[in-house]
């Protein structure tokens, strides 16, 4: 794992990024990104919910467990708090666009995307010259456990 913190004064958006390989590094993303939002809350004065710290852990997780499975090598992870919401970008080095499979409760497994989409207010796919980048947006301050009910 290597991370880079690339976090900027008040005015512009706060960020941090890592390199991750392997499903063991799965667990240290998920790490940066709950430090990263404790620091969003508590070093930068922005509300955060617990229940959005869960999920986005969760997002990183579903996110890098499907690069590790479907792209050989390192994935790169971003996450960019700014307007009252967290971007998770994952880019990999598959230029194939995942499979967004409909919710169907007799399948076993392959429902972490469909999850994922649930989640966040925003889902984006873009191919990029050396591979797919990735992009859910989870809003900060609404519950995305409730759907900001």
């Amino acid at each position: 794992m290597d991370c880079a913190d690339r976090r900027a004064d008040r005015q512009t958006a706060l960020s941090v990024s890592g390199v991750f390989q392997g499903s063991l590094d799965i667990a240290a993303a998920r790490d940066l990104a709950h430090r990263f939002l404790a620091d969003v809350r508590a070093v930068h004065d922005l509300p955060v919910r617990e229940s959005t710290t869960d999920v986005v852990q969760l997002v990183v997780s579903e996110l890098l467990t499907n690069a590790d499975k479907y792209a050989p090598g390192a994935s790169l992870l971003a996450l960019d708090a700014a307007d009252g919401a967290i971007e998770v970008s994952v880019w990999d080095s598959n230029p194939t666009p995942p499979a967004i499979l409909p919710p169907d409760p007799t399948r076993i497994g392959q429902h972490g995307l469909e999850i994922v989409v649930r989640l966040a207010q925003g889902f984006t796919v873009h191919r990029t010259p050396l591979g797919k980048r990735i992009t859910a947006t989870i809003a900060l301050t609404d519950d995305p456990l409730t759907g900001g009910l």
